[in-house]
This record gives structure tokens, sequence and C-alpha cells, in this order.
């Protein structure tokens, strides 16, 4: 876990100290981690494939320049079978024909709700996404995208180890 201690700089000033974590935030404030853990729960168990739910995790992370993130879902996504070519055509997935439409359009609500003080949510891309999902199910996937956001401004803001991440075969 991350300390205090480990988080304080050195004299030598390296480039190493740059990604140095900062806060233990899950040691510093368990219950500020619990409350974002159960949107995390309440989307995994929202019938949106878990697929899906993986891409529209990486895309935001990708965006956010989340490295730790990036990392947790692309071995995710992995275990849950997801192919290296559609992982690495993640960001210039507009110009690849790895994806479905259902996915195009997930891809497309999860860059402009991310975006949202730059784009706001245009009336297309809306209605790209609600010909693809039903009114519960745009909910469920906006609710994505604002969970990986939480995630990704926590491990950014604080420097979770990029790397340590392995994940569970339970996916």
């Amino acid at each position: 876990m991350i300390t205090e201690e480990a988080a304080e700089p050195t004299a030598a000033g390296t480039a190493h100290d740059e990604h140095a974590p900062r806060i233990d935030y899950a040691r510093v404030a368990p219950a500020a981690v619990r409350a974002q853990f159960g949107l995390e729960q309440y989307v995994r168990g929202s019938g949106l494939e878990h697929s899906l739910q993986e891409l529209v995790k990486l895309r935001a992370s990708y965006m956010n320049g989340c490295a730790y993130c990036v990392d947790m879902h692309t071995k995710d996504a992995r275990v849950a079978g997801e192919t290296e070519q559609r992982l690495y055509a993640v960001p210039v997935w507009r110009e690849t024909p790895f994806f479905t439409p259902r996915e195009r359009a997930a891809l497309a609500w999860t860059e402009v709700v991310t975006d949202i003080g730059r784009t706001g949510v245009p009336d297309e891309v809306y209605a790209r996404a609600r010909e693809h999902f039903s009114e519960e199910e745009l909910v469920n996937l906006t609710m994505a995208v604002i969970t990986i956001n939480g995630w990704n401004r926590l491990a950014v803001t604080f420097r979770a180890p990029v790397g340590t991440y392995q994940p569970s075969a339970k996916h």
C-alpha cells in the first residue's frame, strides 16, 4: 500500500519521484473508497455486458491519462477473453472495424460524458446511444462512465502504483 513516507520527495529529486505514490487514499479514507466501490458494484450488476463495461473503463482511462486503470482494465479484459486487437484499438476505435454499433455508441457516449465540460452531450451522440440502449441501459452506461471517471481521478491524483494490479480469475 501507499504510505505518506513514500510520497515525500527526496533531496535528490530523481525522475522516479514523479511516479512515486502520493497518498494511500484507501487507507486514509476507507469509507470514501467503500462508497465509490458501491457505485462499482451497482454498475457490475446493472446488466450491461461485462465486455462493454471494460471497453468503457478503458476508453475513459485513456482519455483521463490514468495509467493505473489502463493497466487494470486491459488485464481484466484479457482475463475475460477480450482480444489484443480490440484492446489496442480502443483509443482509435473510430478508425477500426473491430467494434459493434452498440459498442461504438457506448464509446462515443463515454467520450462525451467524460469530457462533458468541454463538449456537453451533443444531440447526435444521444440519438445514437438511444438507438442501441434502452433508457435504463443508458442510465446504467452513464453510471459506468461516472464511476470509472471517479476511479481515474483518485488514481491519477494520488498516483496509484502502476503495474501492481493483478486480476482475479472470476471475471
